[in-house]
């Protein structure tokens, strides 16, 4: 993926680049009050530059349903029609992003709401109609790693939910986990990027019926062995993939695990690396 960068961004001889945290939360932490707020103070704690992506489709669903708005998924996949990406703006970009915003606050952590419109921060594409007309969902074209650095480097601590715009007055859906990574990403040039997926798992199971089988380091060879074992498969397959991705884009690390992977003191969590 391109980044709007102009400067050059070859540090000087010798000067390391600085550490950034990206943490992407799905909708099982958003809707929990209890471990939204847990992973909330923990996230607040993170040293050092960091970046907030969220999704939430569940409570999107539940004002659609409310609303006698019909939610159409195909394979886990939202169908996004024009009454639909009205309810997700205005759950993701409204509701959700600027009750983490205030809740971070209390925590005394300045954070700012995003949408990928704003400041022009994720440019992106209606995605083009295959076999599966998907409605208004965006792949990602850009990062404005310009702007989200400026907010970083005033204190601020940027929390995206899972909006792009297309430049022409669209905004469009867009996977939170892509979000999360393209976002690691475009900020690879200027930060030592760890990408950080907190899910329902503490990491990749050896075993999916013991929740403490984790694999807790991950390299390209052990994940080739994985695969080919078929430890890694089903709903765990695109996730690595997404990870290798990153990986093979400027990002350092990625971690996967539940919402204590995030713990200074976290052990059991899987770290990805090349």
């Amino acid at each position: 993926m391109k980044t709007n960068s102009t400067e050059n961004n070859n540090l000087p001889y010798g000067e390391k680049k600085r550490g950034l945290s990206v943490v992407k939360i799905g909708g099982n932490v958003i809707e929990d009050s209890v471990a939204l707020d847990k992973f909330l103070t923990l996230f607040s704690k993170i040293e050092g530059p960091k970046i907030l992506v969220h999704g939430g489709g569940k409570l999107a669903t539940q004002l659609a349903n409310k609303l006698g708005i019909a939610s159409q998924l195909v394979n886990g996949r939202r169908i996004t029609d024009g009454e639909s990406i009205d309810i997700i703006t205005m759950v993701y970009g409204g509701l959700t992003n600027k009750t983490i915003v205030a809740k971070l606050q209390a925590k005394s952590c300045n954070a700012i709401g995003l949408s990928g419109a704003d400041g022009d921060a994720i440019q992106a594409h209606k995605r083009p109609v295959k076999e599966i007309d998907y409605g208004f969902v965006g792949d990602i074209d850009g990062i404005n790693s310009e702007l989200i650095n400026s907010l970083l480097k005033i204190g601020l601590t940027p929390v995206f939910c899972a909006l792009s715009h297309d430049g022409n007055g669209q905004i469009l859906n867009t996977n939170a986990d892509t979000i999360a990574s393209e976002i690691a990403i475009g900020m690879g040039e200027k930060y030592e990027t760890t990408l950080y997926y907190c899910f329902e798992k503490k990491g990749v199971l050896l075993n999916i019926n013991d929740e403490n089988s984790v694999v807790t380091h991950i390299n390209t060879a052990k994940y080739k062995e994985l695969l080919d074992q078929k430890i890694i498969a089903d709903g765990m397959l695109p996730k690595l993939e997404n990870c290798y991705h990153a990986l093979h884009h400027n990002v350092h690390k990625v971690c996967l695990g539940d919402l204590e992977m995030i713990h200074e003191d976290a052990q059991l969590f899987t770290t990805i690396t090349l």
